[in-house]
């Protein structure tokens, strides 16, 4: 997220990053965001008696805001069809893994109990199918000999901050000439 907004402060990055939306009250990225000046809203789902009511909030605050691009950056949960059908080709998603490789949660440890050769991240956009979205863009790494799932996480998480702003500004460059 802070590399995103970063990013979107350079003069000719063709994206404003406008809010951060949180659904946990003490996220440290709500206060990253501040500091860095962007609005940010805590909508917590366990204030809704539906997962269709959260959404509803959240879905009526993007578009209060008018956001025209989602990027989820550390929002672990799952977004129904309903929500993400209101959002086409607009809700992008960064995954720990070279997808279609290693879907959904502990990616790391996976791709280490699995001797693969390679790792890294994907952005892509969001579909109701799990991390089986449309790839926008990856970064590859290899799986070093002494890699632990923590050495290994470090290494990709290096290239998530420097591959997220530049899939977010192609699409966002896409969208304009629209």
């Amino acid at each position: 997220m802070v590399a995103l907004i970063e990013a979107a402060r350079q003069p000719h990055f063709p994206a404003e990053i406008v809010l951060v939306i949180s659904n946990i009250a003490d996220a440290v990225g709500l206060d990253r965001a501040k500091a860095l000046g962007v609005d940010t809203v805590t909508i917590p789902h366990t204030n809704f008696p539906s997962r269709e009511a959260f959404e509803a909030e959240m879905d009526r605050t993007l578009r209060d805001y008018h956001v025209e691009l989602v990027c989820l950056a550390g929002f672990m949960r799952v977004l129904t069809a309903s929500f993400i059908e209101k959002w086409p080709h607009r809700l992008l998603n960064i995954h720990p893994s070279l997808l279609p490789a290693f879907k959904g949660l502990h990616t790391h440890e996976r791709a280490l109990a699995e001797k693969a050769q390679s790792h890294g991240c994907t952005v892509h956009y969001v579909v109701p199918e799990l991390d089986a979205g449309p790839i926008i863009d990856q970064a590859a790494i290899p799986i070093l000999p002494d890699d632990t799932p923590e050495r290994l996480a470090a290494r990709v998480l290096e290239q998530e901050v420097k591959l997220y702003p530049k899939a977010l500004a192609a699409v966002a460059a896409q969208l304009a000439q629209k």
